[in-house]
This record gives structure tokens, C-alpha cells and sequence, in this order.
């Protein structure tokens, strides 16, 4: 077994793990005898709740602020306070005075849940907190509230990237976090294969992502760090833009080079094609597409006949860890076609797509691919071949090809009730979505971190300045067409 625990950092990680979690609660199968094609103990646990039964809930830490949770508990219908909730008044005998905030009102979603009725349809107006449209149960592990900060407060609103290094830093003193909320999910895994990390990227969430990841590193070694770096995609005035840039910056330069796989994602993308229905001011709306494509280009990892995924990011030198997140929508016709000339072709490099999570503007055309892992969801392997992947990319290496790694599978991408109504073109809930989604390493990044650079030797202070500047450009070195490392020149 390879399992991986998952690290929910913010609002907008939330809203995407929301989908994600609900997407695998989808994929249980209930009549005996019937195997699932994803792999469960992967990403869940198996428990025990308060009485006695057996659980199993995601194996995930869930960091938000104050006022961020909604209606969503600690502890929940599976695991009920044990103790008496009224513990007594202690060594205190004079008269107490309790004051409580009002309640949040339960979304009709989560009551028909709670009833085992038919969901209502949800819209914009209803989805107040990303536990509104939660369809899972979580251990009260997995709750994690940082009172420190409330949610979108004026007076000490989360933005600074150094508010959150300096936020974790303390929290770290306090309780020693890696202890405290990851070991008791890494200890119960028989085989750790990796730690997933959701995290804003150009707001605090950056700095307490970034020095989560250095504890992290120190802690497991070479366990693989794959992080989804969310990024806000609406216009914004020039000063916060200009803010959000020198977050992203120090994010990407703080991170990037200690995970295996750094993803940055504009929640929402500037391009939509007209087949996706959305309403870019919502983070349920926006976050729900990004899913079909997050979820999707990391399926092969739990589906169960594949086991070499991260060889297939690796490359040919294993130097590239920002990756490109693409994804395109395949209609009925495409498929017939695809299986096609899949077959007579191969596997070949994509780079028109409908829709690109990564980076805003620019030719793709006109980059130079280095790897590409592609996952083709509704379509069957028809070359259904055994070729060994070490040889298949030498041949591409020999043939001065781009690193190109194909996986397929029948399984479509299922349209759950959670999700907003008609956001795919003429899919109804309960229906099912072929697409492709894949994982781009490509010269692209290298214009992106030269930005990046520009920004940050114009903006950051002098004391930091230099560290930050030159560290990026060490990375960008190796996403510029023409660059080779060291080892490539060594006599041997």
C-alpha cells in the first residue's frame, strides 16, 4: 500500500479539496463483490468512531481561520464528544456570564444529507462556506482552526507573506505542528508514498506553506511533496496585484525546489471555452472546474493497475518540478477519433488546449516542451501495449522527442450533485465528463520566473533582495531551452 496524506492550507485550498474529497467519496462501491478502479486506502483511513463502529475518512489536515468553517464540527456524527461538554466550573465558584456567537444555519444541502433525501440543487446564493457542499465526514484530527486570524477581517486581513511564515513559526513553538497534526495520519500509513499539499500561494497561506514544507523536507526526507499552489485569477487594483506578485514569487522560490511536484493554478483561468457555464465570482463555481482537472491528472496515482507515475514525471533528468496543470473537454466524436490515431501515432506531445490553469497569455506553440504526462479519462489503451516506460523514453530521448508518458482510462469524469448545475455543456448531474488533463514541463516556467525575477528586484527589500532574485534565477536556468546541467558535461 502507498499512501498519502493531504494538507489543506485556506479558503481557496478548501474549496478545491471539497470537491476533490467528495469526488473520491463517489467512487465507493457498495454491492459485495464489486472492486472499485480507484484505490481507497490510498487516501483513507480506516477508524473506529465513539461507538465502536468502524470508519474510514480521509487521511487530511484541514488549516483554515476563524469564521472559516461554516457549519462544518469537530467533532461530527461519527466521533461525539465523549466527555461531559459541561465540565463544571473548576476552582471558579463565583457567577458566570456565557456568551455565544449565533449559529450559522445549516445549508439545505448538508440537511438532506443528514436526512437521506435527494440534494437540492445548489447555486451561488446557497454556498456560503466550502462545508456547504462537503459530502464527507473527517476525523476531529482533521480539523485544524488558527484563531489568530479571522476570516476576510479589515483590521488584520491575511494578505503579507511574511504574516504567515511568522504565523506558522509561532504555532510551531507552541505545538510542534508536523507532531501534533501530520504524524498520528503518517504513522498509520503502512508505506508513506507522499504528502499532497492544497495551499494559497500569493497571500500568507504562501509563507505558512512554505516554511510548513522546509519542516516537512527536514522530517521525511525523500518522501515525495506534491504542492497545488492556488493563485487568484481576478483583476485586481495595481498595488494588490503588485502585492500578490511578490507572494507568488517568494512562494515559488521557497518551495519549488523542495517538492517533487510544484503546480501553480489561477483559480479562475482567464480563457473558458463557451462549452463550460461559469460564474468567475464564485469560488464553488471556479473551484469545481479546477477539480475536474486537478482531480483527473493525478487519477493514475489511485487507480489501482498503474505504479509508476512519478517515474513518468521524473523526465529524463528528473530536474524539472513545475509543471503546467491543461486540461480539454472530449466530446463523443473525439473519442471514436482519438482511439484512432492513438493508435497508429502513439503517444504525442498536446499543446492546444481548452483550457490552462497555469499561465495566462503566451504561444504555447512556441515553447519547448521537456515532459509531458497525459491522463485520457473516458478512452480505452487500444495499443494496450507492454513496452517497458525506461525504453519507450530512450527511444524518445534518441529521437530528440519530448518526454511523453500516456495514461487511459475508462473511467469518466463523474458530474456530482455538489457541482453547479449545467457548468458542462449538456451533462446534468449524475452524468459523466471524458476529458484530458495533463502535466506540462516546459520553457514557459522560464518566462514566467523572469517576471518574477523583474518584480522582485524592483519591490523586496534590500536585506532579501539578492537571496530571492538569484535563487530564481537559478531555477529558471533550467526551464530555458538550450540548458544542460553539470552532469551532462562531465568526461565520463
Amino acid at each position: 500500500m502507498h499512501e498519502v496524506v493531504t494538507l489543506q492550507l485556506g479558503q481557496r485550498a478548501n474549496y478545491l479539496a471539497t470537491h476533490f474529497w467528495n469526488l473520491q467519496e463517489s467512487y465507493f462501491t457498495y454491492n459485495e463483490g464489486d472492486e472499485a478502479p480507484v484505490d481507497h486506502d490510498v487516501h483513507f483511513r480506516p477508524g473506529v468512531g465513539a461507538d465502536g463502529s468502524e470508519t474510514y475518512t480521509p487521511r487530511t489536515v484541514i488549516y483554515d481561520l476563524k469564521g472559516a468553517f461554516g457549519t462544518l464540527r469537530k467533532y461530527n456524527a461519527l466521533y461525539q464528544l465523549s466527555e461531559d461538554s459541561n465540565p463544571g466550573q473548576g476552582l471558579w465558584d463565583g457567577k458566570e456570564i456565557l456568551q455565544q456567537q449565533t449559529a450559522i444555519p445549516q445549508s439545505d444541502y448538508q440537511k438532506s444529507l443528514d436526512s437521506g433525501l435527494p440534494a437540492p440543487t445548489l447555486s451561488t446564493s446557497t454556498v456560503r462556506y466550502w462545508s456547504d457542499y462537503n459530502r464527507l465526514f473527517y476525523h476531529p484530527r482533521s480539523i485544524v482552526q488558527l484563531n489568530d486570524y479571522e476570516l476576510n477581517s479589515r483590521t488584520m486581513p491575511f494578505e503579507d507573506w511574511n504574516v504567515g511564515e511568522e504565523l506558522f513559526s509561532d504555532l510551531d513553538k507552541e505545538h510542534d505542528l508536523l507532531d501534533r497534526d501530520v504524524r498520528p495520519f503518517a504513522e498509520e500509513c503502512d508505506q508513506l508514498r507522499a504528502i499532497q499539499i492544497f495551499t494559497g500561494s500569493d497571500d500568507a497561506w504562501g509563507g505558512f506553506a512554505s516554511r510548513y514544507v522546509d519542516r516537512l523536507r527536514d522530517e521525511y526526507g525523500k518522501k515525495s511533496i506534491w504542492v497545488w499552489a492556488i493563485e487568484d485569477g481576478a483583476k485586481a487594483q495595481r498595488q494588490t496585484q503588485l502585492k500578490r506578485e511578490i507572494n507568488k514569487a517568494r512562494t515559488v522560490h521557497a518551495i519549488s525546489p523542495q517538492s517533487s511536484l510544484y503546480i501553480p493554478i489561477i483559480d479562475p483561468p482567464s480563457r473558458i471555452p463557451k462549452t463550460i457555464t461559469l460564474d468567475p465570482s464564485s469560488e464553488w463555481q471556479t473551484s469545481a472546474l479546477l477539480s475536474s482537472a486537478v482531480e483527473s491528472v493525478m487519477l493514475p496515482t489511485r487507480l489501482r493497475p498503474y505504479h509508476d507515475f512519478e517515474a513518468s514525471l521524473a523526465g529524463e533528468d528528473g530536474t524539472h518540478k513545475i509543471f503546467e496543470l491543461q486540461s480539454s473537454i472530449i466530446s463523443d466524436r473525439e473519442e471514436d477519433q482519438q482511439s484512432a490515431s492513438e493508435e497508429q501515432e502513439g503517444s504525442k506531445v498536446q499543446k492546444q488546449f481548452d483550457m490552462d490553469f497555469t499561465y495566462d497569455g503566451g504561444d504555447s506553440n512556441q515553447a519547448h516542451i521537456y515532459n509531458q504526462v497525459q491522463v485520457w479519462r473516458g478512452l480505452e489503451d487500444d495499443k494496450a501495449t507492454s513496452e517497458d516506460i525506461g525504453l519507450a523514453r530512450r527511444k524518445q530521448y534518441h529521437s530528440s522527442e519530448p518526454m511523453c508518458e500516456s495514461f487511459y482510462t475508462p473511467l469518466k469524469f463523474p458530474v456530482l450533485d455538489s457541482f453547479p448545475e449545467n457548468m458542462f455543456s449538456n451533462i446534468k448531474p449524475g452524468g459523466s465528463v471524458s476529458l484530458l488533463a495533463t502535466l506540462t514541463a516546459s520553457s514557459r516556467t522560464a518566462d514566467k520566473l523572469k517576471k518574477f525575477e523583474t518584480a522582485a528586484s524592483r519591490i523586496i527589500g534590500v536585506d532579501e533582495r539578492e537571496n530571492i532574485v538569484n535563487g530564481l534565477g537559478e531555477i529558471r536556468e533550467s526551464y530555458e531551452t538550450g540548458w544542460m546541467s553539470d552532469s551532462d558535461f562531465d568526461d565520463d
